[in-house]
């Protein structure tokens, strides 16, 4: 068995990084019970020092929505793919003539890379801010796009059709749309941990509340969809779960890991 989860929204509240202290002792006794939970979530490195401590004794983790993982013991990247310069430079080009005032941004891993009008909700104090291609010098693990004029959901979908096939169009937040390399998904990155550590998609639990979630749900042999999830995550998940203001995904796993092995301490 392998618990995949979510983290903003999900397993914790959105804007935050700590664990609350039931979901931390579950965390903890699924870990001593040699059961792997594996964070997969959009949410970049820089954002993820204060959840290391919880990612148990396996060290790995998946962030920027499957473009990194990350072994969190030995602080180093396992695996990277990002958007090179010259096809995200197209795609921004691309985007900015369908939908003029579009705005853009790039996490690369040593932080966030910002376009002269770009507005970023999060402090990111000393972050390089420039015209996209005197500042797009290493891979970007997402391109980051927002619109000060467009309905959020309108944005990601006319998004999505400008950039179709070239890069993995998604969201997380609204009105911000998250690109990633093609073929890049939650599910691509936990699809290959998996595989290192010869687990199968039917051994997997995964749990989420977002549209970047998707894939992941659909892959993973047993989904969960959180009560505050969006809709359409609501429509593709196989179960439900307690929302993320109560718990609900440490509500589960207690109730799941009850039934299949002893938790340590009990």
């Amino acid at each position: 068995m392998l618990i995949a989860t979510d983290l903003g929204g999900t397993l914790v509240p959105n804007d935050t990084v700590v664990l609350p202290p039931f979901t931390a002792s579950v965390l903890h006794q699924l870990d001593s019970a040699g059961v792997p939970v594996v964070f997969v979530t959009a949410r970049p490195l820089r954002w993820m020092d204060a959840l290391w401590p919880h990612v148990g004794n396996h060290g790995m983790a998946i962030v920027s929505n499957g473009a990194i993982t990350y072994d969190a013991h030995e602080g180093r990247i396992v695996s990277l793919v990002g958007i090179g310069s010259e096809v995200g430079l197209d795609v921004c080009d691309a985007i900015t003539g369908a939908l003029p005032g579009a705005r853009f941004a790039i996490e690369c891993t040593d932080g966030i890379r910002l376009d002269p009008q770009y507005v970023e909700p999060y402090p990111a104090p000393g972050a390089p801010r420039g015209p996209l291609d005197e500042i797009w010098t290493d891979p970007a693990v997402k391109l980051l796009v927002r619109h000060p004029d467009i309905e959020p959901d309108l944005l990601h979908n006319q998004v999505a059709a400008i950039v179709r096939d070239v890069a993995t169009v998604t969201w997380s937040v609204s009105g911000l749309v998250e690109i990633s390399a093609a073929g890049i998904t939650k599910a691509s990155a936990l699809q290959s941990l998996c595989e290192s550590l010869d687990v199968r998609s039917d051994d997997v639990i995964a749990f989420g509340d977002m549209p970047n979630d998707i894939p992941m749900l659909m892959w993973a042999g047993t989904s969960y969809a959180v009560a505050n999830a969006h809709e359409s995550v609501q429509v593709v998940a196989q179960r439900s779960a307690p929302s993320c203001a109560d718990e609900g995904v440490a509500q589960v796993l207690k109730r799941l890991l009850k039934t299949t092995v002893p938790l340590a301490g009990e």
